[in-house]
């Protein structure tokens, strides 16, 4: 897609996305001189990993970190990487309607845990900015009475108040919408990290050539990629898959069809396909060509069969592998959705 104005939405708010000096690509360029112009990533990756090595070996491991080395070998891989690699998909953002209340934002922001939600008018195809919980606490504060009157006339200290005049409030006139980047998903990731670094915004909506959103990326989405995932106190451990019987696991729909194949020891994609789906989810509806229905089983040519033990009409959410002769049927309720209005949906990392 072109990253000219027609391409984005039309209507008028945040930032579009002008071409930075590529000071990312500069760097990763030099890198590939010092090792080898014109190797391919994968060439590049060995060679600077026997360097390490071989620096390890001669100067103590004390003095070269397992997590330094992670790190270094991972900016490799983070050069070539797209915006829609890194992207939180359409059906996981988590973002408000324009004519919500104040007391229904504050509910998005305590049931979502993050400090930025985008904001929309109708649809997510229509996003026109995005709300920041420190400008949204500074509302609240501002138009909050404090204390209240005791028996002898004075004033209770602590006491906080919100008239309802002010909890009906709609988001769309709180005066507090900061503006989004607009980004194409061929865009280089390392182009996108160093435009939030400039524009000191953290969130950028993907949009498609129609205008639509295709996703949503947050500057920690592109930092996780480097240095690995960043929990904070509020983030719970998100268990993407469990065992639960000696041939058999639950899944979440999220797992990567990579980290599949090396717990199960198979091939679920061919070389051909492996462009079709990165997840479990992806990877049921390109074999079926549709959602499938809670409890259906779909057998892989490998063997294995998957059941799907949680799903919407919109997407599968838990899926049960079994390897071999199946033991029991492992059934787990469905993780409740964090989602309000069907066009809302679910989450993205926004810290």
């Amino acid at each position: 897609m072109d990253d000219d104005q027609s391409s984005l939405p039309r209507n008028g708010a945040g930032t579009s996305l002008e071409s930075p000096r590529n000071d990312s690509a500069g760097f990763f360029s030099r890198l590939k001189r010092a090792f080898g112009f014109g190797k391919s990533d994968e060439t590049l990756r060995e060679s600077l990993e026997g360097v390490l090595d071989r620096h390890t070996e001669e100067a103590g491991a004390s003095n070269f970190r397992a997590d330094a080395k992670s790190m270094m070998l991972n900016l490799i891989e983070f050069s070539d990487l797209r915006v829609d690699d890194v992207m939180v998909a359409r059906a996981e953002i988590i973002a408000v309607e324009a004519s919500s209340t104040v007391s229904d934002l504050l509910e998005y922001f305590l049931d979502a845990g993050h400090s930025r939600l985008p904001v929309y008018r109708e649809t997510l195809d229509e996003p026109i900015g995005m709300v920041h919980i420190k400008d949204f606490l500074g509302w609240l504060n501002s138009r909050g009475k404090r204390g209240r009157n005791a028996k002898g006339g004075g004033k209770l200290a602590g006491a906080w108040t919100l008239s309802a005049a002010n909890l009906k409030t709609r988001v769309g006139e709180l005066g507090i919408m900061r503006d989004l980047l607009y980004v194409p998903p061929s865009m280089p990731a390392p182009d996108l990290l160093v435009k939030m670094q400039s524009t000191h915004s953290h969130m950028a909506v993907v949009v498609d050539e129609y205008g639509g959103t295709d996703g949503l990326v947050t500057i920690e989405d592109l930092v996780e990629e480097i240095v690995g995932d960043i929990a904070d106190e509020h983030d719970e451990k998100d268990e993407l898959i469990s065992q639960v019987a000696e041939n058999s696991w639950v899944a979440d729909a999220r797992y990567e069809i990579e980290d599949a194949e090396e717990l199960l020891g198979l091939e679920l994609l061919s070389e051909e396909e492996e462009e079709e789906a990165d997840t479990l989810g992806g990877l049921i509806f390109h074999m079926l060509g549709r959602v499938p229905a809670r409890g259906e089983l779909i057998r892989h040519p490998a063997g294995i069969e998957f059941e799907v033990v949680a799903a919407d009409p919109r997407r599968v959410r838990r899926i049960a592998i079994h390897k071999g002769p199946r033991q029991s049927a492992p059934s787990r309720p469905a993780q409740p959705s964090q989602s309000r209005p069907a066009a809302a949906p679910d989450r993205q990392t926004t810290h």
